[in-house]
């Protein structure tokens, strides 16, 4: 297993910092958060790449349906070289108060749906390079003669984490698709995180779509940095069962210096590994 945190911080000032700090203490992978309106995730991770050398850097998670898709290919491709290779795309609708209505983009979740099933057609076609053409139902692309970005680093591509709800068998297609699944279980009124019988039958499910290509299900939580014994235990049940990243998502306190303290700690404490 391999272990990322979120450093959940709305000030991008500390965030290089901090990222120094969580390769320090053995993390495997950072992850932002990519909002309709707060700190530029790409950027902050270009500037974590500039002081880091090991650690891998993402989202948790872009809503692909917030960016024009070739920006974001720009975008991720960019930091893939800045970085020599460690970037992760996380992607999947976003959440529904995350600010859509208020700018004016895009909140029916089916058109957003949509607007990802093509988003991630066109990042992947122009990772691949040019000439690149795409017809879609939202968006129309035709070769582009400006001098293109150099291809990721990554072969062959950057990984694509992609939100599956468990249960929806055109959401779990679309993240089999891709590099990592990010779980979600439909309950009363939303999403829920899934069980750990959950996990075992979405491993066996991936083993079995899959063919033992390389796959990840990735599991967020968190995980009590002051008792290792505990945080190990904890973590190794989910590992158990089929889970190949745990993502400790400490959100509380975003935006205070509390908030900020508690995280810095938590980075320090290490990942959660026997």
């Amino acid at each position: 297993m391999k272990y990322g945190t979120v450093l959940a911080v709305a000030d991008p000032r500390p965030i290089p910092e901090l990222a120094l700090a969580a390769e320090r203490a053995g993390w495997d992978a950072i992850f932002l958060a990519d909002p309709v309106w707060g700190v530029a995730p790409w950027v902050t991770l270009a500037a974590c790449a500039s002081v880091t050398e090991r650690i891998r850097l993402g989202t948790m998670l872009t809503p692909p349906s917030a960016w024009r898709p070739w920006k974001l290919a720009a975008e991720v491709a960019t930091l893939d070289n800045l970085s020599a290779g460690r970037a992760i795309l996380s992607v999947g609708l976003g959440a529904t108060g995350a600010g859509f209505d208020n700018v004016g983009e895009e909140s029916d979740r089916r058109v957003r749906a949509q607007l990802l099933d093509e988003g991630l057609d066109i990042i992947t076609g122009l990772w691949k390079g040019q000439p690149f053409t795409y017809e879609g139902r939202h968006y129309t692309l035709t070769p582009i003669s400006f001098p293109p970005p150099p291809p990721p680093v990554q072969k062959p591509r950057v990984p694509i984490w992609c939100v599956g709800a468990w249960g929806y068998r055109k959401s779990m297609n679309r993240a089999l698709r891709y590099d990592g699944l990010l779980p979600n279980v439909p309950g009363d009124g939303g999403m829920r995180a899934a069980t750990l019988d959950e996990v075992i039958d979405m491993a066996a499910l991936i083993r079995d779509r899959k063919g033992g290509k390389p796959y990840e299900l990735i599991i967020e939580g968190v995980s009590p940095g002051d008792d290792r014994i505990k945080s190990v235990e904890q973590v190794a049940s989910w590992a158990e069962a089929g889970a190949t990243w745990w993502i400790e998502s400490q959100w509380d306190g975003f935006g205070t210096n509390e908030g900020l303290a508690q995280l810095r700690a938590r980075v320090d404490a290490g990942p959660p590994h026997p």
